[in-house]
């Protein structure tokens, strides 16, 4: 178990910044080359798509405002259309929608970019935290540095079908040698580049009892981090917000995500559903995939909604 010390240590021995030159934003995503994409193409096995995010309940999480118009001639400012004979048009009508959603959190499924995090004034790469204009957003790590998408093998390590329990209680948190049996019994292994889903059952209570409130939970232990580094993890998802909470070290209150996006450039994929994923993978006997995130090209933010989609 890592002592406080230890895990306040991982910010220099776990670090990458420079690894891939001074002017990298993209951290742990370099892991996917070419050849990586290739591979996690031949995953795709039997043809099988599911989806591993949340549906986003409206207006639970988010804020809407929805215009119906029956027939578009009838829309306010119509005659100024230039398009020929818009107002004479009766047939078509339209619904738009406005839309305003917080994804950070422990609810949303979303990706977090390296700029998301600080530590001691100081982003991913050495970067000041001043890049992060609170008008303009950031110059730097922001999630536009994934804009072609991020397309890889994933591993699913259920942990909870390790641990013999529908889910691990909040507060539980997973460790290196949990990660190892999960790996043993599900005969796979993980390798460079690779996505690593974390399933805590998270997603199950949730199905059961509703959303979860509060910031006690299930998650990766910070003794992982050395685990992930060693075998060049591209991404590390859960169905919980990744961290176990509390994360029992009295000056790192999330380890894993200041650890993981500061100084690895490790980038976090938050609050999956991963029980069709878990299901799939069981009825299949696969328990790796084609894994496929692609975050919105918000200019200058620290992260995305996403819909990550398993192909098995």
């Amino acid at each position: 178990m890592p002592t406080g010390d230890d895990v306040l240590g991982y910010f220099d021995t776990l670090s990458n910044w420079g690894r891939w030159g001074d002017d990298d934003e993209l951290g742990t995503l370099n892991h996917i080359t070419d050849d990586v994409r290739l591979a996690a193409s031949r995953a795709v096995r039997h043809g099988r798509s599911v989806s591993c995010a949340w549906e986003i309940a409206v207006p639970g999480e988010m804020e809407r405002s929805t215009t119906t118009c029956p027939c578009a001639a009838d829309m306010p400012g119509a005659e100024d259309m230039p398009l020929p004979g818009f107002r004479d048009d009766r047939h078509w009508g339209f619904s738009s929608e406005r839309l305003g959603i917080t994804f950070h959190g422990n609810t949303v499924t979303h990706v977090d970019s390296p700029c998301h995090i600080f530590w001691d004034g100081t982003m991913y790469n050495g970067r000041p935290h001043s890049l992060v204009d609170p008008a303009t957003g950031s110059a730097w790590a922001a999630v536009t540095a994934a804009a072609n998408g991020i397309t890889t093998r994933g591993v699913l390590l259920d942990v909870a079908a390790v641990r013999d329990v529908p889910w691990l209680e909040p507060g539980q948190g997973v460790f290196p040698e949990d990660l190892e049996e999960a790996q043993r019994r599900q005969g796979v292994r993980v390798r460079s580049g690779d996505a690593v889903l974390l399933r805590t059952g998270r997603g199950r209570a949730r199905h059961d009892a509703g959303a979860a409130q509060g910031f006690t939970q299930a998650g990766w232990h910070a003794s992982c981090l050395p685990w992930l580094h060693d075998r060049e993890v591209a991404l590390i998802g859960a169905d919980t917000p990744q961290d176990v909470q509390p994360s029992g070290y009295r000056d790192v209150l999330m380890p894993v995500h200041a650890v993981g996006l500061v100084a690895m450039g490790l980038w976090l994929l938050d609050n999956c559903d991963l029980e069709l994923c878990a299901t799939t993978a069981a009825e299949l006997g696969q328990w790796d995939f084609h894994l496929a995130v692609a975050p919105v090209r918000f200019a200058g933010t620290s992260g995305s909604p996403v819909n990550p989609i398993a192909t098995f």
